[in-house]
């Protein structure tokens, strides 16, 4: 009955909302999809990236690197390293066109235990932590306007930072196209701070303050500890470039139109990302600027006087706006994850009412906020990068495999293979250095959850014991009712 239900109301839902429906969405939008062109591609790339990153990393990446130059350097560095990496997934995304982000990819070159274990780590650690970072950066920002020349408390942030996941889950939970409308106007809110912090930081330098920029290497730390977590941070503000081969499906000619929309979007980010520390370098000293609470905020203070209240609004939009869109797309691998049979299959049901993939989101709210109680962003951000470095490095890795064991497979895109070497040993490199140099026990946490997914995997996975499924079907069956959801018709792809 429930699934009869699902099936009329996304008929009703085609006809009323402009096919924003799950599933019968795709034959309408289909050829929508395929008259996007280059523009679409940088614009949508640009988009992704931009987010809550830029106004948040760059005192951990100066704090790291000691210094303006290297600074600067390691920021043009991290863009230099997506763009590699994004090309990486643009070949493998057009040789194995399957949704699930890296899932299908480590399936295919080394079979179900890499991606099972991915699966694990990215519904459990990456993307909650993700979501937690991105709402503790909008609750920072968001309170520092109320306590002027001191720290906001740590209670206000982590209470407003919840607050924020409960409502983003809310929304999403309730209605994909009031979603999507909050996610174009945030879009837009993003796109417009970053063009007043650029063009500002352009007028100072016009204006000759370039006396921070004077020995912009001394006192720089290098060390490989010193680098990597200052690599780590940088490239949590790049964050986005591995999903950008699913816009394959929504370019014209994506074979050239994809490999050119990176070429050309991601080293658009770095150049805004390394214009921004610039302008923020026009009117803070490095000491000044580690001393910041919210250093767009401190910027907005020294340049947009008396309109400085603009800053903190705008970058609460912006990082407000990564929030929901990290939301809204993370139904998805949670929907391939239970089809597999690898998580529980309530996580891929879909709302009878609101068509939404209602349990997957607020099982992602509920984990976010408890990354939110124990951590700060720092900390989050190194434990984030350190267990998502893992698999980008092993997908990549992944795509020098296949070039020798899956010959057969068309390659509509092909990159040179110093690529893939390269980010590999990036990878491998960024993995490695904070747990040589500076070993912590939030990396031993890490790599024991990510092996503990082993154990999952053979108790409930490959032997698919049953007493889990005795404990589990009377559970499903009341959230089923409570939540009202049922499951998702097949895909046809």
């Amino acid at each position: 009955m429930g699934e009869e239900t699902l099936r009329k109301r996304r008929g009703e839902d085609n006809r009323k909302e402009d096919g924003q429906s799950i599933q019968s969405h795709e034959p309408q939008t289909m050829n929508l999809r395929k008259q996007a062109k280059l523009s679409f591609g940088i614009c949508m790339i640009v988009g992704t990236i931009i987010g809550s990153g830029i106004f948040v990393s760059p005192k951990s990446v100066l704090a790291n690197a000691g210094a303006v130059g290297p600074c600067l350097t390691i920021w043009a560095a991290c863009g230099i390293l997506a763009t590699l990496g994004a090309l990486c997934f643009a070949e493998l995304g057009t040789m194995i066109t399957k949704s699930g982000g890296e899932y299908p990819y480590l399936m295919e070159a080394f079979g179900p235990i890499p991606a099972f274990l991915f699966s694990w780590t990215s519904l459990l650690v990456t993307k909650p932590s993700s979501f937690a970072i991105i709402c503790l950066s909008f609750a920072e920002y968001a309170s520092a306007p109320f306590y002027p020349g001191c720290d906001p408390p740590q209670a206000v942030i982590k209470c407003l930072a919840a607050a924020a996941i409960v409502v983003i889950t809310i929304v999403n939970s309730l209605s994909v196209k009031l979603g999507s409308y909050l996610q174009n106007f945030l879009t837009a809110a993003k796109m417009i701070i970053v063009a007043i912090i650029i063009i500002s930081g352009i007028v100072l330098l016009a204006q000759g303050k370039t006396e921070n920029f004077k020995d912009s290497f001394k006192d720089s730390k290098i060390s490989v500890s010193s680098i990597g977590l200052a690599f780590y941070n940088g490239l949590w503000a790049y964050d986005g470039w591995n999903q950008l081969n699913y816009i394959t499906e929504e370019l014209k000619n994506p074979y050239r139109n994809l490999p050119l929309s990176i070429i050309i979007g991601i080293p658009l980010v770095t150049v805004c990302y390394v214009l921004i520390n610039i302008s923020y370098f026009t009117v803070m000293t490095s000491t000044e600027l580690l001393q910041s609470q919210a250093v767009a905020v401190t910027f907005g203070d020294r340049v947009l006087y008396p309109a400085s209240w603009i800053v903190p609004l705008f970058v609460a939009f912006s990082t407000i706006g990564s929030a929901n869109g990290t939301c809204f797309t993370a139904g998805r691998l949670v929907y391939v994850a239970g089809r597999e049979g690898h998580m529980l299959k309530l996580l891929s049901y879909i709302s009878v009412k609101r068509l939404t993939p209602a349990p997957a989101i607020i099982f992602y709210g509920i984990i976010a906020i408890i990354y939110i109680i124990p951590g700060d962003i720092d900390t989050l951000i190194n434990y984030f990068s350190f267990a998502v470095w893992i698999f980008y490095g092993l997908t990549v890795f992944a795509l020098i495999v296949m070039r020798f064991t899956r010959k057969e497979l068309k390659r509509p895109i092909r990159i040179p293979i110093i690529i893939p070497v390269i980010v590999t040993l990036v990878s491998i490199l960024l993995v490695l250095a904070p747990i040589i140099s500076a070993p912590e026990l939030a990396y031993l946490y890490c790599v024991l959850f990510i092996l503990s997914g082993l154990i999952v995997y053979v108790l409930f996975v490959h032997f698919k014991f049953n007493w889990p499924q005795k404990i589990s079907k009377p559970i499903t069956m009341h959230l089923q009712m409570l939540l009202e959801v049922v499951p998702a018709e097949e895909d046809t792809e």
